[in-house]
C-alpha cells in the first residue's frame, strides 16, 4: 500500500540533499521528484462532472 507524499516529508527530503550538495538540489533528483509529488493533489473521481467512459474518446473492447 502507498501513502501520499507529505509536504513535511518533502521537505525533509530536500533539505538534507540540498546539505548534502552544498545548497543546490539536482533537477530530476529523489529529493526534486519527491516537491513535485507533494504538490499534486491525488487522483480522484473527475470533478467536471461529466462520467468517463464512451464518446470521451476511450477505445472499446471489440
Amino acid at each position: 500500500m502507498s501513502k501520499s507524499m507529505s509536504n513535511a516529508a518533502a521537505s525533509r527530503i530536500q533539505s538534507a540533499t540540498a546539505k548534502a550538495n552544498g545548497g543546490a538540489v539536482p533537477k530530476g533528483s529523489f529529493a526534486a521528484r519527491a516537491q513535485s509529488a507533494a504538490a499534486t493533489p491525488p487522483n480522484g473521481p473527475s470533478t467536471t462532472g461529466r462520467p468517463s467512459g464512451g464518446g470521451r474518446g476511450n477505445n472499446r473492447p471489440k
